[in-house]
């Protein structure tokens, strides 16, 4: 299945994806998508619903975040080889762990607001893993069982924030920096989460390219790593990392974003996102 929730930001609405690719309204069945619509239970009694037989949207509305009652966003760094190298740091031993704010989280098509002081944006498009059922102790080879679907994440970076102490955390969680969506896209339409091509577009150029059959340590690895240190609680969601090809590695200077620049972005399967930098003009 593919969720999701659209309209005006603050009064979204669930829906659903057809097989068609449109838009399907799921209001008439539910009030919101949330921990416990994408919990085991509850997204055996969407299974049920024929999308085909929910009203059609016409329109094209905005997506929202496609659903609510994230705690933590967690983060992978330098989980492709190839990346680790573009930005002059080692492979690492075991995953990288960082943590971005709940407040940077963004629907997927709204524009991402360049912070006050910010002189190197950068972009990361990557695969975001959402939990469904709690993860404490967990094995590799049962993490996956905890896994309720995948999502588009937009890693947005500031690196002069980022890399101005050993801690990643400011330079990622600034607000707007994290969107997410179009689609919560469930593991049954998604089995295997390493054989999924990903690209992001700069105003039209391709700068990333990628596949998740790429990645050092697999969805897997990093569901079981993180639940031996951190309780994963339902609605939880896992961004886990970026192929080659961020502003900070290109040669011979790096590129940043500025405002007026677009990017466009999209993993195999889980739709696409596009945002449009603004500058932060204040309140």
């Amino acid at each position: 299945m593919k969720l999701c929730r659209w309209g005006k930001n603050g009064y979204e609405k669930p829906g659903m994806i057809d097989s068609q690719g449109m838009l399907r309204d799921l209001s008439g069945m539910l009030s919101n998508i949330d921990q416990d619509t994408i919990s085991p239970k509850g997204l055996a009694r969407l299974r049920k619903i024929r999308p085909e037989s929910l009203p059609l949207i016409k329109t094209e509305p905005r997506f929202g975040v496609p659903y609510t009652g994230i705690t933590k966003f967690v983060a992978i760094g330098l989980n492709y080889s190839d990346h680790a190298a573009e930005s002059g740091l080692p492979v690492p031993s075991e995953p990288v762990v960082f943590m971005k704010a709940t407040t940077s989280i963004s629907g997927p098509n709204d524009d991402v607001v360049q912070p006050r002081g910010s002189i190197k944006l950068d972009w990361e498009v990557e695969l975001g893993v959402v939990i469904g059922t709690k993860a404490q102790y967990v094995p590799e080879e049962k993490a996956l069982e905890h896994v309720a679907g995948y999502c588009i994440v937009n890693d947005v970076s500031e690196r002069s924030f980022q890399m101005a102490t050993s801690q990643w955390d400011k330079g990622k969680g600034c607000d707007t920096f994290g969107p997410i969506g179009p689609w919560l896209v469930t593991t049954d339409e998604i089995p295997n989460p390493q054989t999924l091509e990903m690209w992001l577009d700069v105003n039209t150029e391709r700068m990333q390219t990628g596949n998740t059959r790429t990645m050092i340590f697999s969805v897997a690895r990093i569901v079981s790593h993180l639940s031996q240190y951190m309780t994963l609680m339902p609605g939880d969601i896992i961004t886990t990392g970026t192929p080659p090809g961020v502003g900070m590695g290109k040669k011979p200077e790096p590129v940043w974003l500025k405002p007026g620049d677009v990017m466009t972005l999209g993993i195999q399967g889980l739709g696409e996102q596009r945002q449009r930098v603004v500058a932060y003009i204040g309140k």
